[in-house]
């Protein structure tokens, strides 16, 4: 494995942002920045041969900066939402940023998405890391998480969150990746296919506010259980997708246990053959059909910008607003345990 570093820029502070390349001896490759510990592209073949970069992105590393679709983000403390921005842990209350209409989203306003991280190579890997103080955007402990990005010569790509912490509080880190398996800046990914290993959809209220009440898919325009094109159920009425403009819906993945690795599902694009299998040792995915990418994002890659529908990201990570609801799997982290999860994107080709 090659790893090439760069110095794609200098914030106004003139901190460095850097750009990373992992190559394999194929010439797949994945692209990171430290802002935000993020995905920049993905190269990977289609059924002959020929690269593409299938991860949506911006032109210019300033865009990474506050950017809405936080693509290829990192996101803490907490990814997904915490209703009306409190929670309680040991009997304490705690009032957290709002930012969003469910109350505290991805980790508020200056979550870890948006942030420069410390970024080094560690042999054959890139490892990025970052210091949350107690207080930061109303958590409670000092917090130190990092980010390391795996990438082998059989296009798989691993992103590993590890984080510890002085003082209970809740953490749900995930990788904000969104996809075109046609090719960044190809058009809609309502054509590509998805398989979901879940037989439940957790409901959420208008405001997008988990009720906590899980809903059988079977027969339904949230059944992934098998290959089905996203486009299919768009415009459903089921549990408000239609109001939602598409997919914004979180998933429990059927057999999960905790600390081991499973397989979630695959994405497919019949036109270029590519394919992707997803693995997680998260509990859950958050199904996301890119219902508002022409809501503002910068500039991207290819010089454009991105209309609805043209990336969707499965995202792994633990159920929304789980601080509130004891029957969901716990986010707390203590001072004496060890936050690891684990997420795999393998890119392959299929005919």
């Amino acid at each position: 494995m090659e790893i090439e570093q760069q110095i794609w820029g200098a914030t106004s502070e003139g901190e460095a942002v850097v750009l990373y390349t992992l190559r394999n001896a194929a010439g797949a490759e994945v692209r990171l920045c430290n802002v935000g510990a993020a995905v920049v592209s993905i190269l990977v073949p289609d059924r002959d041969g020929h690269l593409a970069d299938v991860a949506l992105g911006y032109k210019d590393f300033r865009s990474y900066f506050g950017d809405p679709a936080l693509c290829g983000k990192s996101i803490g403390r907490v990814a997904g939402c915490i209703a009306y921005g409190t929670m309680r842990i040991d009997g304490e209350e705690y009032r957290l940023d709002i930012n969003g209409m469910a109350g505290h989203l991805n980790g508020g306003v200056k979550g870890f998405a948006g942030r420069l991280w410390e970024s080094r190579v560690e042999t054959n890997r890139v490892v990025m890391s970052l210091s949350s103080d107690d207080g930061d955007q109303g958590y409670p402990g000092n917090l130190q998480v990092e980010a390391a990005f795996d990438f082998d010569e059989d296009n798989a790509l691993e992103i590993t969150y590890i984080a510890r912490t002085d003082r209970t509080t809740p953490v749900n880190m995930a990788c904000n990746l969104l996809l075109n398996l046609g090719g960044e800046g190809s058009g809609s990914v309502l054509d590509h296919e998805l398989r979901l290993d879940a037989s439940t959809v957790l409901e959420a209220d208008d405001r997008l506010i988990p009720t906590g009440k899980l809903l059988g898919v079977a027969g339904t325009p949230a059944d992934f259980r098998s290959l089905r094109r996203l486009g299919e159920g768009v415009d459903s009425d089921f549990d408000r997708i239609r109001m939602l403009r598409g997919y914004d819906h979180f998933f429990p993945v059927d057999g999960w246990r905790q600390n081991i690795l499973t397989e979630v599902g695959e994405l497919r694009d019949a036109r270029s053959g590519r394919r992707v299998e997803i693995l997680s040792s998260q509990p859950g995915v958050t199904l996301y059909t890119g219902n508002r990418l022409g809501g503002g994002c910068p500039e991207t890659k290819s010089g454009g910008r991105y209309r609805d529908y043209e990336g969707v990201a499965v995202v792994c990570q633990g159920y929304p607003d789980a601080v509130n609801r004891p029957e969901f799997p716990s986010p707390l982290l203590a001072p004496d345990g060890f936050y690891c999860q684990k997420t795999v994107y393998r890119f392959g080709t299929f005919r």
